[in-house]
This record gives structure tokens, C-alpha cells and sequence, in this order.
């Protein structure tokens, strides 16, 4: 097992260098001009509660759908908690991330009823799991079963949190949500504002005439892949030996940092798909994901995870 694995840093190549301001690569050598798609890819929406349907095109990031999303509904982008795809309920595993499906459909959950909890802390676990919607916006993803929060029946999987013990969180990404509620003292009581999602009467999930998925993220032929720099790109559906891998390392997050994010654990993967030790894997973290401070524990069963994939283990 190598040694001082968090400790060799590399210095980033001028290649990487330039990629990551922006800069083509190989500026100032011949290159061949990006590619123009060949049609545009439109995406049918709802509001999760209830409402006619949009279309939204045209888009490269979470925040760009979003406010596609607000302009077909005439709302405001901030209104907009998350979206799931093929199913206007409140389904965790049907969030949308960082892909979205060719044929999948879009609905909006917007803010709803405001409300406080207080909720006093004996137990070092709350129990919860945090993600958060790419724009600001940290939400409950998952309550465990008997755990603190369960007992308090008016904190709900899909809330928004909007303050903890009075301080706004707006803006934080979930691990640092995360990372606030595991520090909140034992044996002390501590105020919660959330914001739960706009609900109306029950939606049956959209029939196959609707031509959505039936199933999860990416069940057709490809995926339009977001990104919070550069132009979106449509990439083929992972391998079902890749997807494993992927939600193996969602697990670890989950187990490690009190977070689930499958787009994270996507970008991860991607990291160390053609790595050769866990060094080097750990320098293309500190690079691509240098916000994380991961433990060392923690990226080792990464790097297992992703030897198991390319082993054909999984």
C-alpha cells in the first residue's frame, strides 16, 4: 500500500492548466473545430404538482434548465427545489443530476409550506442524508429507519433546508450541510427551518405513450450529460459493470460522509477509470474534486471499487 497517499500532490501539466481555464488543447497547434450537434434535443416538463406541459431545449447546465423550466411556467428559478425525471413524486431515486435520459421527462418541484422544527439531539446521528439540487439548494434525500429525525414526523425526505439554529445555509453544497448538522453538540436542542415541496393531488408516473423511460436515469439509447463549465454533451448509457461501480461509490459516500450524490460518485469513477494505484488516483480527486476533503479510508474503497470494475467483479 503506498504511502502518503494524501500528501503527493502533482503539480497540474500547462495542458491541464489550460483545460481548466477554459483554453483549448494543444492551443496554438492545428486542431480540428468543435462539431456543431445535428438537431436540437427538447425535453417535455411539468411542475410536479400539477400544470400543463412545457418544453425546454437549448441548455448546458442545472442552472440553464432551470430557468427554461421557470420561463415555460412564468415562475421565478428560485422557486425551483429539484427536479425528478418520469415521476412527479417526491423519489429520491429518480433525482436529476448531472444526466439526464433523451427521452426522459422533467417535473419541477417547487417550494411549498414553510415550517420549524426543533429537535433535541441525543443521539450523535440524526440519521438523515443530505444532497443538494446544483443550485444552492441542500435537501433531506434519505431518513433512516428509527433514527433521531424519523421520530420527528414533520422533518420529510425531499425538504428543503433553509437555516440551521438560525443560520441561512442558501448557497451551501451538501456535504457542508452535512458536515453542520454532524458538529451540532449532543444533549442540546437545535432549530431546523425547512421547506417542503409544493404537493397537489396524486399524478400517475407518465404512460408509454408519453414516450418517457419506465425506468431509471438513462434507460434510452444515450444521455445528455450537464456541466457547471462547457457545452452539455450527449454520451453513451454507462456499462452495467460501470454502474455498478458508480453505486458502489455512491454507497461509500453515503457510509463515509453522510451524503448520497450518484453524479459525484459518476465523476469519481471517471476519475479513476484509467488510473494505475491509488496515488495517482488521489491526485486526479485533489484535481478535479480539490472542495472534498475525502479520508484516506475512504478513497482506497474507492480505488477498490473501481479495480473490482475493471477486474469484471462487480
Amino acid at each position: 500500500m503506498p504511502l502518503g497517499l494524501r500528501g503527493k500532490k502533482k503539480a497540474k501539466s500547462k495542458e491541464a492548466a489550460r483545460l481548466v481555464e477554459g483554453e483549448p488543447a494543444g492551443a496554438g497547434s492545428r486542431s480540428l473545430p468543435a462539431q456543431a450537434p445535428r438537431h436540437k434535443l427538447v425535453f417535455h416538463t411539468q411542475l410536479a404538482h400539477g400544470s400543463a406541459t412545457g418544453t425546454v431545449e437549448d441548455f448546458s447546465s442545472i442552472q440553464e434548465l432551470y430557468a427554461k423550466i421557470a420561463g415555460a411556467f412564468e415562475i421565478s428559478p428560485s422557486e425551483i427545489l429539484y427536479c425528478t425525471l418520469n415521476t412527479p413524486k417526491v423519489d429520491m431515486e429518480r433525482l436529476l443530476g448531472g444526466q439526464i435520459g433523451l427521452e426522459d421527462f422533467i417535473f419541477a418541484h417547487v417550494k411549498g409550506i414553510k415550517k420549524e422544527v426543533n429537535v433535541y439531539k441525543t443521539e450523535d446521528s440524526l440519521g438523515l442524508t443530505i444532497t443538494d439540487n446544483g443550485t444552492g439548494y441542500a435537501f433531506i434525500k434519505r431518513i433512516k429507519d428509527g433514527s433521531l429525525v424519523d421520530s420527528v414526523k414533520t422533518i420529510c425526505v425531499g425538504d428543503h433546508i433553509e437555516s440551521i439554529n438560525g443560520e441561512n445555509i442558501v448557497g451551501w453544497r451538501h456535504f457542508d450541510v452535512a458536515k453542520k448538522l454532524k458538529e451540532l453538540k449532543k444533549e442540546e436542542l437545535f432549530t431546523l427551518k425547512l421547506i417542503e415541496p409544493k404537493k397537489a393531488f396524486e399524478i400517475e408516473p407518465r404512460s408509454k405513450a408519453g414516450k418517457s423511460s419506465a425506468g431509471k436515469i438513462g434507460t434510452g439509447r444515450g444521455t445528455l450529460r450537464l456541466r457547471s463549465k462547457g457545452p452539455a454533451t450527449v454520451e453513451e448509457v454507462p456499462s452495467e459493470t460501470e454502474a455498478k461501480a458508480i453505486k458502489k461509490i455512491d454507497d461509500l459516500l453515503e457510509l463515509y460522509m453522510g451524503i448520497r450524490d450518484i453524479d459525484l460518485a459518476s465523476t469519481m469513477f471517471e476519475a479513476g477509470k484509467d488510473k494505475v494505484n491509488p496515488d495517482e488516483f488521489a491526485v486526479a480527486l485533489d484535481e478535479t474534486l480539490g472542495d472534498f476533503a475525502f479520508p484516506d479510508e475512504f478513497v482506497f474503497d474507492v480505488w477498490g471499487a473501481i479495480g473490482d470494475a475493471k477486474q469484471g467483479r462487480l
